[in-house]
């Protein structure tokens, strides 16, 4: 890996925690459930979203090729270095020294990255050309403009 990724290297998460109130344990998308289910409890983020601390990240989108897997310009991703990645995993990939988020497709020995975007080419490595996966993205954060 060139210099310039490893200046960029994100720091792992440490093993804070971020406890917030959880209201509820669901809220409907159709119709309407009572008010007066609503129970408060408190819940640790990272428990939910972390767990190899060490080796998670957090990484921004930037683009627009994994649209049709829910992941979106300005997303958050969080990526786990410590889980093998497989066939169907979406992964944080170095292709020719940049960073691009894709679908791992691994079959009969083949590899490629697909783009979750029907307007952005799957990416098959050349003759020569190295693909280091560099870690499964096991949550993506959004924000809405508010």
């Amino acid at each position: 890996m060139s210099s310039f990724l490893e200046a960029l290297r994100p720091v792992p998460l440490t093993a804070c925690s971020l406890v917030l109130p959880m209201a509820g344990d669901t809220v409907r998308a159709g119709f309407p459930s009572p008010a007066e289910d609503f129970v408060v409890r408190r819940i640790d983020l990272t428990e939910i979203l972390v767990t190899h601390p060490q080796a998670t990240f957090l990484l921004k989108v930037s683009g627009f090729s994994m649209i049709e897997e829910g992941i979106d310009d300005g997303d958050t991703l969080v990526v786990d270095k410590a889980i093998k990645p497989r066939h169907g995993h979406i992964v944080v990939a170095v292709v020719d020294g940049e960073f691009t988020v894709k679908k791992l497709y691994q079959r009969g020995g083949r590899i490629k990255l697909q783009a979750g975007n029907p307007t952005f080419p799957d990416i098959i490595p050349n003759d020569g050309q190295t693909i280091e996966i560099w870690g499964v993205v096991t949550s993506c954060i959004k924000q809405f403009q508010i």
